[in-house]
């Protein structure tokens, strides 16, 4: 019998605006494939579709993508055509989907002098299968009874209702199988049109898609190098149909974490994909923050992970049963830098113009956040931020690489628990001093206290964390480790980890340095981006999550802070993997991908089981933009700049401080 499998992803079609999706072979057709579907939320609702014309299912001869949220699929009719070779008679399918509905218009156009009668059928196969099932391997199938009423099909399921309604078709129903049939004729030299929809709604939803424009300038964005606008062009399309809002503030939206798995509000995901877009305007993050806010820790509750001031880590409509060991609460704390990474945006929001009655009001907030880093994130008193599952079935591992083997020792076995990572180290250094400069610039007491714990936690990271056996370093230098374990040993694995430690005022020059190079060094930068783990580690493998892959989000973090701490050549040296794996996607960086180096590999090769797209891969773009044009604001609103070359000439019109809107140049 064959053990469940994750479903595979890479070359399958999308067509998402949360909390809808659709994913399809090329063709449009649905049912060959594991994750083929219509989704709403974490509900599937169909799970087959076939289409005939005449006899036979027509021929698929190209698919394009106007935009996340349509696509455009072309067939050729060669059955109702003469015998010529050049086609006359074609198809083109429109799938558009909207928050809450599919629509799908089917164009038969003819070249022919004369008409052309025929038939189309198209048959659904209705499904009320949930998600983590399917990403499980275990699909339920769900037994599904259509009801067949006045011409409108309806089903229900796991708390979804699904009505699906049509032009030009007459609908049948047979159990969980829909069908719709039409003979229509095509005119001469001439065109017929049906369509069909399907319109859901979700009983119990947490989450719903944001209604109205993107909360961000969309930048007019001219390169040398065109991958760079490309890649910025595909990301803000991507982002723009991932918005979401909570069904208790629809007022106020984030990016849900990434499609297929994760329509939702994540904690870390939808703050960095946050964080990146700063220069597009402040209004994502401030709704970001304030959606956070409201879902602050109040208590101390184990099985939930909440502890007083924590940010939270997901917001599902369910419990979330991920294995026999695992499952999580619908609303669930366990991260372990959430809270952190929350009151960083806060600040870094603020310098980039968030408006300071939105920051005041956020204050009390920040106090209880950073509280929570000094009396719950330091589990056991030692001055560092770990993370321990006190429930027994939360996430093992809290960082933002959470699967079971994310902390490796250098011969590739496991590290125990709690585990305080390096990452986390930075994020809460960074968020003390960020944290004591909003403290002091709004009048509050405390800004002294907290320099004082970053000292201290500086203090014990420099006397920690750092490997420095020449039998490990090399020639390269001391390096830190990937985290401490539960005996306080530094964890030697070499890690992308240590790229998230730049630009965060942890490390002095010399630190900076080191890592720069270790970053740049082959065995880390795979010329498609930076790998998780270097290749000379026991655990590496090109297609391990979190262990060899490439995670774009993990690049950009590093180059934006090579950037900062005046790295310019490591910085490009990333940059341009980057680009040349957003080439290799056609523009829609998936959530990773393959460690697999560019000297072996023609293209960058999928890991085919990746989200795409995913909130903060696409966020990358506009993180990859600011460190090209190396802007940052100033306290009185306008902008420095410290640009990088590897693009070319670059010219941006729409970065935006406050309430006034830039254009940048690199100038050669």
């Amino acid at each position: 019998m064959t053990p469940p499998r994750q479903p595979l992803l890479h070359d399958a079609l999308t067509v998402l605006r949360a909390p809808t999706q659709v994913w399809s072979a090329r063709s449009g057709a649905m049912g060959a494939a594991p994750i083929h579907g219509v989704y709403l939320a974490d509900v599937r609702i169909v799970r087959g579709l076939e289409l005939e014309v005449g006899s036979a299912a027509p021929e698929h001869i190209a698919t394009g993508a106007p935009s996340a949220s349509e696509a455009s699929i072309q067939f050729l009719l060669r059955e109702l055509d003469d015998p010529t070779p050049d086609p006359g008679v074609r198809l083109e399918v429109t799938r558009v989907v909207d928050a809450h509905s599919l629509t799908e218009t089917l164009r038969l156009t003819s070249r022919q002098p004369h008409d052309i009668t025929t038939s189309v059928r198209i048959a659904l196969t209705a499904d009320a299968s949930l998600m983590e099932s399917i990403k499980q391997g275990r699909p339920e199938h769900t037994s599904v009874a259509v009801q067949l009423t006045d011409g409108v099909a309806n089903w229900s399921g796991e708390s979804v209702d699904a009505t699906l309604t049509a032009q030009g078709f007459t609908l049948a129903a047979d159990g969980g199988t829909v069908t719709l049939t039409a003979e229509l004729t095509v005119p001469a030299r001439g065109e017929a049109t049906l369509s069909w929809r399907l319109d859901a709604v979700d009983r119990i939803a947490a989450v719903r898609g944001a209604d109205g424009p993107a909360p961000w300038s969309t930048p007019t964005v001219n390169a040398g190098d065109a991958r760079l606008a490309r890649w910025v062009a595909q990301s803000l399309t991507d982002l723009d149909a991932l918005r979401m809002t909570t069904t208790a503030h629809p007022d106020q939206q984030f990016l849900a974490a990434g499609a297929p798995w994760f329509f939702t509000l994540f904690g870390r995901d939808s703050l960095w994909a946050a964080r990146f877009l700063l220069p597009l305007g402040t209004a994502l993050a401030g709704d970001t923050l304030r959606v956070l806010a409201g879902l602050q820790g109040d208590e101390l509750v184990d099985d939930t992970a909440e502890e007083p001031g924590k940010i939270m880590h997901e917001l599902r409509r369910q419990t979330l049963v991920v294995d026999d060991a695992t499952s999580l609460p619908p609303l669930y704390y366990g991260t372990v830098d959430a809270t952190a990474l929350w009151i960083c945006l806060l600040h870094d929001a603020w310098r980039w113009g968030m408006p300071d009655d939105e920051v005041r009001a956020l204050m009390p907030a920040l106090e209880k956040a950073l509280s929570w880093m000094r009396e719950h994130g330091d589990a056991d008193g030692d001055g560092l931020l770990e993370y321990v599952d006190r429930s027994g079935h939360g996430l093992a591992n809290q960082g933002w690489k959470d699967s079971g083997d994310s902390v490796q020792w250098r011969d590739g076995t496991l590290a125990d628990g709690p585990i305080a990572l390096c990452e986390v180290q930075a994020y809460a250094y960074e968020a003390a001093m960020h944290g004591a400069e909003l403290l002091d610039a709004f009048e509050r007491d405390g800004g002294d206290d907290w320099r004082a714990w970053a000292g201290e936690l500086k203090r014990l990271f420099h006397d920690t964390f750092w490997i420095t056996d020449p039998a490990l370093t090399g020639e390269l230098g001391p390096y830190p480790a990937i985290a401490l374990d539960a005996r306080k040993r530094p964890v030697d694995t070499v890690t992308s980890n240590i790229g998230h430690l730049l630009g965060t005022g942890l490390l002095d020059a010399e630190q900076s340095a080191l890592i720069a190079r270790r970053l740049a060094d082959p065995a880390m930068s795979s010329g498609y981006g930076l790998r998780t783990m270097a290749t000379d580690s026991g655990g590496y493998w090109p297609l391990s999550y979190h262990g060899g892959a490439v995670w774009t989000h993990d690049t950009a973090i590093a180059v934006l802070g090579l950037a900062r701490d005046g790295h310019a050549t490591e910085a490009a040296e990333l940059i341009s993997g980057l680009l040349r794996a957003a080439e290799g996607f056609d523009y829609r960086m998936p959530e990773l991908h393959s460690g697999d180096s560019a000297t072996d590999v023609a293209s960058p090769v999928p890991y085919p089981a990746a989200c795409r797209p995913q909130a903060w891969s696409a966020a990358s773009a506009v993180a990859v933009l600011q460190a090209v044009l190396g802007v940052e604001p100033k306290a009185d609103g306008t902008l420095s700049t410290r640009p990088l070359t590897v693009t070319g000439r670059v010219t941006v019109d729409g970065i935006v401080v406050g309430d006034a809107v830039h254009t940048v140049s690199t100038g050669s």
